[in-house]
């Protein structure tokens, strides 16, 4: 893994460890924490369901297997840090970790639907908004608090969003969330809370600081650390993005053809329809072969050949969702102050030896 910082650890693995691979293992997933990774009695948690709701609960982890129906997800999760370092390449961005392109992962998620939970709390009808709290405690925060977000109940209620304890057929590890972490497929990574320890129906958004200050899209000239709630642009559904896993780009290749693969992910409920390569900075595009996904809530993977002559060429990868939306082409035109969202094209350059 790539370490970006020990403590909190957050930590993205190498391209390669990707490449190739729909389904990410435990080793390569990501790993993006705000504050020490909590060590939970999973014998003696309980999760809380409050707020505006008619029945509240606290359910043990027996409890969610045994009253509520069983399913998987397949989804992507991508931290809105992700391609950070694209964005520094324009402007340094202080105290932010330099993500590259791999805080992103998929895995095969288990658990119970949110939604079912909900049903037997008895949501009222005020309840717009549904919050999750964590048990790490950021003191990047201000004032330091437990990790929290929150989602619209519309979101809250389709049914892909879920109470997860299991990945990739095993339990979940605690470095993602044991004992149980909520999934929201299509939304940024920051709304799929680790270690739930509440959840709460309330009719505004999240007052905790990761929904209402941290996780936005801040005007270029703001300062991030004087923001407040409501001076950027709160995100959620994941913006189209793309990226090159394979080559990495960091080894001499020879002269002739090479294949170039890399991964796509539209967020949301959309699907990624196009995968467009070029090797001349844009003057001309080699439709790339583009993987079907593995549910509506996954990436896709794509793969191309191109011709290399010796020297240097420069890769550029850009892609188009089933709306019809093209990722924006400058990473200048996207900068923040946060360093949020950088779904710029993919550009890496690849040296040929003679």
């Amino acid at each position: 893994m790539i370490v970006h910082s020990r403590e909190p650890y957050n930590a993205e693995p190498p391209r390669q460890a990707l490449a190739g691979n729909p389904i990410t293992s435990f080793e390569s997933f990501y790993s993006r924490n705000h504050g020490p990774i909590p060590e939970l009695d999973a014998d003696t948690w309980r999760l809380e369901v409050g707020g505006l709701v008619e029945r509240p609960l606290k359910l043990s982890l027996r409890e969610l297997h045994d009253r509520f129906e069983q399913c998987d997800v397949t989804a992507t999760l991508q931290c809105a840090g992700n391609r950070r370092a694209g964005l520094m390449e324009v402007r340094n961005i202080p105290g932010e970790n330099p993500w590259g392109p791999c805080a992103t992962a998929t895995a095969v998620w288990s658990g119970v639907r949110l939604a079912d939970v909900l049903a037997e709390a008895g949501l009222l009808s005020e309840a717009a908004h549904i919050a999750f709290a964590a048990a790490d405690v950021s003191q990047a925060a201000e004032p330091p608090q437990p990790f929290g977000g929150s989602i619209p109940v519309a979101k809250a209620l389709s049914g892909e969003v879920l109470l997860a304890w299991g990945m990739n057929g095993r339990p979940l590890p605690r470095v993602h969330g044991a004992p149980l972490r909520a999934v929201v497929p299509g939304w940024i990574g920051a709304r799929s809370v680790k270690w739930l320890q509440q959840i709460t129906a309330l009719s505004e958004p999240s007052a905790n600081y990761f929904q209402a200050v941290d996780y936005q899209i801040l005007p270029a000239e703001a300062d991030p650390h004087r923001a407040r709630p409501g001076d950027g642009i709160s995100l959620g559904p994941v913006a189209l993005n793309c990226d090159i896993l394979r080559p990495d780009g960091a080894t001499p290749l020879p002269p002739g053809p090479v294949e170039v693969t890399g991964y796509a992910f539209a967020g949301d409920d959309r699907t990624v329809a196009r995968l467009d390569v070029s090797v001349d900075d844009g003057r001309t595009w080699i439709q790339a072969e583009l993987d079907e996904p593995r549910s509506p809530w996954a990436w896709q993977h794509w793969r191309t050949t191109i011709e290399l002559s010796p020297g240097e060429t420069v890769v550029t990868a850009r892609a188009w969702d089933s709306t019809g939306a093209l990722q924006p082409e400058s990473p200048a035109a996207l900068w923040n102050p946060k360093g949020y969202d950088n779904n710029s094209w993919a550009r890496l350059r690849l040296m040929c030896r003679p």
